[in-house]
């Protein structure tokens, strides 16, 4: 006689025990590893300094409250907190002869990752819209991207950003995992943990092609059509937009790379080269980028660093003796 229900209750035990994850990480060739964590402890460090250093400059002057810098101080405490769920973790594995995360700790990962990478997408596609109106529609630019708008989209970013990802990491993390708990990347992502469910990932492949279309591409698409816009209204007036788009570039290339894929596609050494770029690189780039090829950001900064230094002069005499 068979006993179907306690079969199936065994089953299901058995494949509820991964309560840790391990990570295969960025290399095995130990001899990189010192060279690996000062790259990336400088990237992180130059990252935090930068966008920090974006947002105290944006909220510090007041040339600087209009809706694009609004924007722009925005998307650093996002690349803040972005670079901040994946760098720290990693720059600790480096070293580590264990790399793991624990199940839950996997599942917050993945969530504010997701979170954050597309409310990044959606403010850079807000951004081109700003662009697009300053430009083409200066007379109306005040009326048009007003406080409360601009207010309006960074929610809305927001909001799609963690309920697409509130759906997506409790997809993935729905999952039956039978065992096998080494995860083919250096941080929780989606294609790594698909990889070792031993249920059917139907349902979380449908998600993520949904989710990257409509939030990815669908960015993109605002963002090209407020630049062709740009383009046939004021050709002069595309060389201010130059640094957005390099930085559009970089991140949504890398990403449709590695999540608009067949299932079945494997993830190897190239894909972690890739997801360097848009989960470490591009939230350094970001501030360096805008802030090098932005005349008036350069121009405070330079402002405030002279005031700084001749505060400095007034106090201190040739001999470090007050002046007071």
């Amino acid at each position: 006689m068979s006993f179907p229900s306690l079969q199936s209750t065994v089953e299901v035990t058995n494949q509820t025990k991964v309560t840790v994850f391990l990570f295969s990480g960025l290399t095995d060739n130990e001899e990189l590893l010192p060279f690996l964590f000062v790259l990336f402890l400088v990237v992180y460090t130059v990252t935090v300094v930068g966008n920090i250093g974006m947002v105290a400059i944006v909220h510090g002057n007041t040339s600087l409250h209009g809706p694009m810098y609004y924007f722009l101080s925005y998307l650093s405490m996002v690349d803040l907190c972005y670079s901040s769920v994946v760098t720290p973790k990693m720059l600790f594995d480096l070293f580590s002869n264990v790399k793991s995360i624990s199940f839950s700790g996997c599942a917050l990962q993945l969530f504010f990752f997701a979170a954050l990478a597309v409310t990044e997408a959606l403010l850079l596609s807000s951004m081109s819209y700003d662009r697009y109106v300053a430009i083409c529609h200066p007379l109306h630019y005040v009326s048009i991207m007003t406080r409360a708008k601009c207010l309006a989209l960074v929610l809305l970013a927001s909001s799609i950003g963690f309920l697409q990802s509130t759906i997506q990491t409790s997809c993935i993390f729905h999952l039956q995992f039978c065992g096998p708990n080494l995860l083919d990347h250096f941080y929780c992502d989606i294609p790594p943990l698909r990889k070792l469910s031993c249920s059917s990932t139907h349902l979380c492949d449908m998600a993520t092609v949904f989710f990257t279309c409509s939030c990815g591409v669908g960015s993109m698409v605002t963002i090209l059509v407020s630049y062709t816009l740009i383009i046939s209204s004021m050709r002069k007036a595309f060389s201010t937009c130059s640094s957005h788009l390099t930085c559009i570039s970089i991140f949504y290339g890398t990403v449709f790379f590695i999540y608009l894929r067949p299932p079945g596609t494997g993830f190897g050494k190239r894909d972690k080269v890739v997801s360097v770029f848009y989960s470490v690189m591009i939230p350094m780039l970001n501030p360096l980028i805008y802030s090098l090829r932005n005349q008036e950001v350069k121009r405070v900064f330079t402002k405030a660093t002279r005031n700084s230094t001749a505060t400095g002069s007034e106090h201190v005499g040739p001999r470090g003796l007050s002046q007071k």
